[in-house]
């Protein structure tokens, strides 16, 4: 009798330890699939992550706050360019304020409404693209600045166009 139980014990404990190597054997594969489906995952993003980080470098290319020899110009004159970006910028804005006709845009609103300027890129030390629009037409500006001897912001248009209305 004694032996049996033996037996038994043996046979339960030889499947037992059957059933642990086989469902550790399956875990173990379900680990690796998602370990490596990890690591791929990681290759891609590793790679989008570089491409959008060359993109932004190249799309950042004419940009003030990019341009160390622009940033220098201002500096040289005793200028702190983290204070004086917003500014110009902010300057330009408060043109939209001004009643009537807008001073920089060239172009006449449709009735009722008035042109302001949206968005501002400062390109280097010297130069400025913008959008406008009264919410009908829009279009884009192209203009030069400068601080003179008087620390005093000027702005002068040099070109700008409206897209075509359809």
């Amino acid at each position: 009798m004694k032996q049996r139980i033996f037996l038994y014990l043996f046979i339960f404990a030889s499947l037992l330890a059957l059933f642990q190597y086989i469902n550790a054997k399956r875990v173990i594969e379900e680990l690796n699939k998602k370990s490596q489906n990890c690591s791929n995952a990681l290759v891609t993003y590793k790679d989008s992550v570089a491409f959008l980080s060359n993109k932004m470098l190249e799309l950042s290319h004419f940009n003030l706050e990019r341009n160390e020899d622009a940033l220098s110009y201002f500096e040289n004159d005793g200028y702190k360019t983290d204070e004086l970006i917003p500014f110009i910028k902010d300057e330009l804005y408060k043109l939209n304020e001004i009643k009537g006709e807008h001073p920089i845009v060239p172009y006449a609103a449709s009735e009722g409404r008035k042109m302001m300027i949206n968005t501002v890129k400062m390109l280097n030390h010297k130069w400025i693209i913008a959008d406008f629009s009264d919410g009908e037409y829009w279009g884009e500006v192209f203009l030069t600045y400068e601080i003179n001897k008087d620390k005093e912001l000027q702005f002068n248009l040099i070109e700008s166009f409206l897209y075509p209305f359809y």
